[in-house]
């Protein structure tokens, strides 16, 4: 074999007159007659220029050459020497190129369907670039793509090893507990008619090894969810998963910050300064949405005061509307400069994209040096004071206005304001926002089955001081969670966790859990509780998503080596497929297909 001395990207002018050699992909060929044949050849460290002489060649080489063709593997060795023509300066070998004297052609390839210099993912089409996988990763972007998530997979073991964690792998055949997505299911074929499932997350084990003593504990791990497509997520994804004893909320989000700025700092090169925090009331009434957009100015403002003795019936109906404990509620954005930046044609489109969010539509208001005009204007110049000073309302201006109960006045004008910030051009693209989002609900009202939910997970402890409310009034009960925000997105999530038995059993009483169905589903958990569970808390960052941020995509199966179609395919090796009828009997299974309902 003609093994390398040199990566593909390494030669260079210092190296002229040296003996090289090079292994690679052929990236380009190019017969130039008057006896020149050029190659560049490719590896995963860059492009070099290969010259072949075929008038000074011997035979066996030149026919060689000749039959190069895109994508063949070959080893050339020869002489390093200064580029002819001009340098080609968007390479880091473009000073030099190689005269090739010894070629080995290590396997020929087919004509390929993707080219790795096809830069345009959406002209080849997902399903190609997905069912030739192995090709797709050959384009430079997918190699970039690929190393980053490799740089900062082991910036993590650093920065949590440095910080005094242990990685420990916990186990990916597990019981079914099914409280949050469907599980994937695994049958036990030593334990017949039983069943293992995968891990949606590696939860309670992290808690368990708290209770171990670990104290400080890192993982790097897959959870997969048997969830139903949307375009951000995937059935098996990964997470940097962590887990700290004897620590309050402040402690895990400084250690998960740093980590943050470690990460921004040596991939991008980027300083997020200090992290922002938010309660999730101030999130939702602010921004209209849990995962503010910190870069768009636009914010909501409730009028619901100020309007409450006006006439006009939308207003008036909104407002008496009152569901799981809150009432209706008018609620406003402006919009500086609106008056001329937002069209008829705009505003009219707004009206239309909030009815997707079942409310009726949104009322808009021009201000001017004389007061409102246009629209509602009427219903509210008798207020026009009040509005100015809380809106902070300058001529030129414009007011979008949503009246509903407040779950929906406030999703449908958090959409709007992300919607308008895009029209307008208001978000910097090249800033990165983080928050801390805290102080969540600890639950929320099912109405259909009658009952709290957790709004995290139920072993996220109340906040210190919220204790008390799990009897008297849960609804009112903050939870001790949060959420790492940026620009936008959730990247990461955790809170303190319940490390007291008689709390952990008031939960799973309250989300309607019996004791028997506690103790089938998590008897594990509570005996440890019972066995010195020290105070504890963690997070786990969302790995591909983080990717997401750092290479700017918005396609999560860009991110990930091998991922699977949004139906949960995988072109590549055609799965899911069907498996041996003998594997199926060993089981002590059959396979009963249902019909699908209409």
């Amino acid at each position: 074999m003609l093994k390398r001395t040199h990566t593909c990207g390494q030669p260079r002018l210092a190296d002229a007159g040296k003996t090289i050699a090079l292994n690679g992909w052929v990236n380009t060929y190019r017969d130039q007659g008057r006896g020149l044949l050029f190659v560049d050849i490719r590896d995963r460290d860059g492009l070099c220029q290969v010259v072949f002489n075929l008038e000074h060649a011997s035979p066996e080489l030149v026919q060689q050459a000749k039959a190069l063709r895109r994508e063949d593997v070959i080893g050339v060795r020869g002489i390093l020497r200064l580029r002819s023509g001009e340098p080609n300066h968007k390479l880091a070998t473009g000073e030099v190129e190689l005269a090739a004297e010894e070629l080995e052609i290590f396997n020929k390839a087919e004509n390929p369907p993707i080219l790795p210099d096809d830069h345009d993912a959406e002209k080849i089409g997902e399903e190609t670039r997905l069912k030739y996988r192995y090709i797709d990763l050959r384009r430079p972007r997918m190699q970039h793509i690929l190393r980053t998530r490799s740089k900062v997979t082991k910036l993590a073991r650093d920065y949590f090893a440095a910080n005094g964690f242990a990685e420990v792998e916990t186990p990916l055949l597990i019981k079914s507990t099914p409280e949050g997505a469907r599980d994937f299911i695994v049958p036990a074929r030593l334990h017949q008619g039983m069943w293992y499932a995968l891990p949606q997350s590696p939860q309670l084990f992290k808690q368990i090894l708290m209770v171990a003593g670990f104290d400080r504990y890192i993982q790097i791990c897959k959870c997969l969810r048997d969830e139903d497509p949307r375009a951000d997520r995937q059935a098996e994804f990964s997470q940097i998963d962590l887990e700290m004893s004897f620590v309050e909320r402040e402690d895990v989000m400084t250690m998960m910050g740093g980590f943050a700025h470690a990460v921004w700092h040596d991939i991008l090169g980027y300083d997020i300064g200090r992290i922002e925090q938010m309660t999730w009331q101030d999130a939702m009434d602010r921004f209209g949405i849990d995962r503010p957009d910190l870069r768009n100015p636009l914010e909501i403002r409730e009028i619901t005061d100020i309007v409450a003795g006006s006439e006009f019936q939308v207003f008036q109906q909104a407002i008496e509307k009152t569901r799981a404990g809150r009432s209706g509620c008018v609620k406003a954005i402006r919009v500086p400069g609106g008056a001329e930046k937002l069209t008829r044609k705009m505003t009219d489109g707004y009206s239309e994209f909030v009815k997707q969010f079942k409310t009726g539509g949104v009322a808009v208001a021009k201000f001017t040096a004389t007061g409102f005009d246009t629209g509602v204007a009427k219903h509210l110049e008798p207020f026009k004071d009040a509005l100015v000073a809380r809106l902070a309302l300058q001529p030129g201006d414009s007011v979008l206005i949503v009246a509903d109960h407040w779950d929906t006045a406030t999703k449908a004008l958090g959409e709007l304001r992300l919607k308008v910030g895009r029209d307008l051009g208001l978000v910097n693209e090249s800033e990165w926002r983080f928050l801390w989002v805290i102080d969540f609900p600890m639950f929320d009202w099912d109405e259909d089955g009658q009952r709290w939910v957790a709004m995290h997970h139920p072993f996220t402890s109340p906040n210190p001081d919220q204790f008390h409310l799990l009897e008297s009034e849960p609804g009112k009960c903050l939870s001790a969670g949060y959420d790492l925000v940026v620009n936008g997105s959730e990247i990461a999530g955790g809170s303190i966790r319940i490390h007291r038995m008689d709390v952990q059993e008031k939960v799973f009483k309250l989300i309607g859990l019996t004791k028997e169905d506690a103790d089938a589903k998590f008897g594990f958990l509570l005996s440890a509780l019972r066995h010195g569970a020290p105070p504890h808390g963690g997070i786990a960052f969302g790995l591909d998503r983080l990717l997401m941020h750092l290479v700017g995509t918005d396609n999560i199966r860009d991110v990930i080596a091998f991922p699977k179609t949004q139906s949960g395919g995988d072109l590549m090796i055609d799965a899911p497929g069907p498996i041996d009828e003998q594997q199926i009997l060993d089981c002590g299974m059959k396979v009963t297909l249902l019909e699908k309902k209409s």
